[in-house]
């Protein structure tokens, strides 16, 4: 094969390197247009994991990698005056100049062709000489560019200004320092990479950029090569605490916005994209040179068990891909951490240093355990003693979803709640049997709230036929028995949400065609605007009155006046997924021009009436709570900066927890699921408004909720699916994490089984007798020390 790299960074080279290893008589060539001794940044960071394919690609490289390694575990925070450290994470890392070093003198040894100071050849004239063409050209990649409606690139820049800078003070650990300084919060994030020095990367979020006077001195073209000495020297006073007499190290220094690179395809024809052409992931989670090596060992291995470049190619997308898309949710996640750092600046130092080191969702509260169980610990105490401090619990230690919290007159034995969750089992609105088995079960099954599903203000405000309701007397009783249940035979709390389906409604039961309308025995549906949910399939709804919506606004209080007399616990007004009230806050499904449409204030009058009017007969010693949808997940909707506004709306209204949900609210949506995917958004409304928040959406582990709880990101969990596979998920998950205490009671009857039981026999080796003992048990809290490894 012939084979054609453009672009001579670690991605690259080493790719060069691995596919001439695998196939000695491969003619390849490396085109650089820098000298090769040309380097940007100073340091680079690699995961144990990474280190230990480099090390079975090829021994050679690895062993001279190694010898450059700078090794450590912890990670320390220093805020508000303390410094709080986590151990056990294990880094590697060395200077980015001598790994292209060693990468080059490898390809060298092994007969590549490096051509540097010389630009590539056209990328369709190499197409047509070479077998293969490899793009590791960088975020800015020409080939990608060149080629650009095929590959489909998706380059966003983020709301955080950050410069490359290193130092000849070389720290022992990885270090984020959050300094609040006079323009506002900015934090370094730094590493030693060898005993000579550090990488010392200054960010901060755009206002507090352009308020220290940095875009003044960045408003120039720079040389190349020049850095940004103004800046420079400003950081340099700035952050002259953390410094010492230690300098500032400048190379192509300037302020960058962090791209974020996505491709629909990585390939076409005999083009691959590799690296930084292909993808990028923020740099606080770990390094795009780590990426860059992963997809160059991926393609070398792909090319040599495949039969043809084709397939190669197909397969290293395919097995990449997925590992890639992972680590940009979790960078995603990290960067915007970072870019809304602001809102965390209240917490205390404990709780703080807990939230950056789970800010990616990739490390959790069970993941640090293991970690280092002593820091753990320490904030399992901190969380105890600061929910004591707010009249919640005794100051107990316990797992922190088990800690109690008290709303209102009301007190929750926890901080699971099961979700609401339409069944579809309702016949005239009526509940029946199984409302009673499945509510009732779902609360002898551990969770501290169970909440039903959205139960409809009338009759043709109901989603389908098969939708509860509360405006009959009858349905009220109904009601009267399922709480009477609850409250008699387990130790949960119920809740009740109510709502009106608006132009979502009339519509087939789930499985029958989720959205779908009916076939016969339709009913009319009502909108703030007549504008149909889908044109041409869902009915036109017709637009409000004001006379109607006084009607309406009735309807939902004398729902509450019945949910009072029903036992309920907890009311929730439903605010989310397209349904009457949601549809009268987005402004893609409102387009009225009277009070009640126009800004967002107008759009939320409505709504913001209706609560006012059932607050006003629900007790006063009853919380109440809403469920928003904080994005619509399309251009033109409702952003989370909206849902800040309108959650601090009904908090000044009366609120008492805001339930935070995304989305449902038009077709065309474009959510973007993952793992705790809705948190984020209740994370920003806690932290910036002061409101309790509710989390839901992709929440299904004890590991989960105990991280968002300590991070403070929410203060109940919300589960819906997880309870649908296992209905007493909350017992089951005190038993994992062997917790016997308050706020995980098993119902009497069951208590023989509250233990795990065995699942079969295992026949392993017996444990030998062991004469001696090496090493000390705890967290391992290796710094990095010159010359001691």
């Amino acid at each position: 094969m012939r084979i054609a790299v453009v672009g001579g960074g670690p991605g690259g080279l080493y790719f060069a390197a691995l596919a001439q290893q695998l196939s000695p008589g491969d003619e390849i060539d490396v085109w650089e247009r820098n000298a090769a001794d040309d380097t940007f940044g100073f340091g680079v960071v690699f995961s144990d994991e990474t280190l230990g394919g480099i090390e079975h690609a090829d021994e050679s490289i690895y062993r001279q990698m190694e010898r450059e390694f700078a090794r450590w575990d912890d990670i320390d925070v220093h805020y508000r005056g303390e410094v709080l450290t986590s151990g056990g994470h294990g880094f590697a890392a060395m200077s980015r100049k001598r790994l292209l070093q060693i990468l080059q003198h490898r390809c060298a040894d092994l007969g590549v062709r490096l051509h540097f100071r010389t630009l590539a050849p056209d990328v369709d004239r190499l197409a047509a000489d070479y077998d293969l063409v490899v793009a590791a050209d960088g975020v800015n990649s020409a080939v990608r560019a060149r080629h650009a409606a095929v590959f489909g690139p998706s380059l966003e820049s983020r709301r955080c200004a950050y410069m490359w800078l290193g130092t000849d003070k070389v720290f022992d650990a990885f270090k984020f320092y959050i300094v609040d300084t006079p323009y506002g919060v900015m934090q370094i994030h730094g590493y030693p990479f060898d005993a000579t020095g550090s990488t010392f990367i200054v960010e901060m979020a755009d206002e507090v950029w352009q308020r220290a006077g940095f875009k003044a001195f960045a408003d120039r073209e720079f040389a190349p090569g020049d850095s940004d000495e103004k800046s420079i020297a400003l950081v340099r006073e700035l952050f002259a605490d953390v410094l010492g007499d230690a300098q500032l190290l400048a190379n192509n220094s300037r302020w960058i916005n962090f791209t974020t690179v996505r491709n629909q395809r990585w390939r076409h024809g005999n083009i691959i994209l590799l690296g930084d052409a292909a993808h990028t992931a923020h740099f606080s989670i770990g390094s795009g040179t780590k990426l860059a090596m992963e997809d160059a060992l991926a393609l070398a291995a792909a090319l040599h068990e495949q039969p043809d470049v084709e397939r190669a190619l197909a397969a290293y997308e395919a097995e990449r891909r997925p590992v890639v898309e992972s680590t940009q949710r979790a960078a995603q996640a990290s960067l915007e951490w970072f870019e809304n750092l602001g809102q965390y600046v209240h917490q205390e130092p404990v709780q703080f240093a807990f939230n950056i080191m789970t800010r990616s969702r990739r490390v959790t509260y069970d993941n640090l355990r293991v970690r280092d169980p002593e820091f753990v610990e320490r904030v399992d105490e901190w969380f105890a003693r600061h929910e004591q401090r707010r009249g919640n619990g005794d100051g107990d230690v316990r797992p922190p979803m088990f800690q109690p919290l008290r709303v209102r007159g009301l007190e929750l034995k926890n901080r699971v709640v099961v979700s609401p969750m339409d069944m579809y089992r309702a016949t005239d609105g009526l509940p029946g049997d199984f409302h009673l088995v499945h509510l009732g079960g779902k609360a002898l099954g551990g969770a501290g709230l169970v909440m039903t599903e959205m139960v409809c203000v009338s009759a043709t405000g109901r989603i389908t036929p098969g939708c509860t309701g509360i405006y009959t007397a009858e349905q009220t009783r109904a009601w009267r028995r399922i709480t009477d249940f609850v409250h008699t035979e387990t130790t949960a709390k119920i809740g009740i949400q109510i709502g009106h389906s608006g132009r979502k409604g009339s519509t087939r039961l789930m499985w029958e065609g989720i959205d779908q309308p009916l076939p016969e025995g339709n009913w009319p549906v009502v909108a703030p605007s007549p504008l149909p949910y889908r044109p041409g399939v869902n009915q036109v709804p017709r637009e409000l009155t004001v006379r109607d919506l006084g009607e309406i606004r009735q309807q939902f209080t004398d729902a509450a006046a019945r949910a009072v007399e029903a036992g309920f616990d907890l009311l929730e007004l439903h605010c989310a997924h397209g349904y009457l009230l949601s549809s009268f806050i987005s402004p893609l499904t409102n387009r009225r021009t009277d009070r009640y449409g126009g800004s967002l204030r107008a759009r939320l009058r409505f709504p913001l009436e209706v609560f006012a009017s059932m607050r006003e007969v629900w007790p006063s010693d009853r919380p109440m709570s809403v469920r928003i949808s904080a994005t619509d997940w399309c251009d033109d909707g409702i952003t989370a900066d909206d849902a800040v506004e309108i959650a601090a709306a009904f908090a000044e209204a009366g609120v008492d927890l805001v339930d935070v949900s995304t989305g449902q609210v038009h077709p065309d949506e474009k959510p973007a699921f993952g793992r705790s995917y809705q948190t984020p958004f209740a994370d920003r409304i806690r932290n910036r408004t002061g409101v309790a928040t509710m989390a839901v959406g992709a929440i299904s582990s004890h590991d989960d909720v105990n991280s968002i709880l300590l991070a403070g990101r929410a203060d109940l969990c919300l589960l819906g699916r997880a309870h649908l596979y296992d209905p007493n998920w909350t017992l089951h998950a005190a038993a994992e994490q062997e917790f016997t205490g308050p706020g995980a009671d098993w119902p009497l009857p069951w208590r023989a089984g509250s233990r795990r039981p065995q699942t079969g026999r295992t026949e392993g080796p017996k444990p030998r007798l062991e004469l001696i003992r090496h090493g000390e048990p705890g967290t391992a809290h290796r710094r990095w020390r010159p010359g001691r490894g």
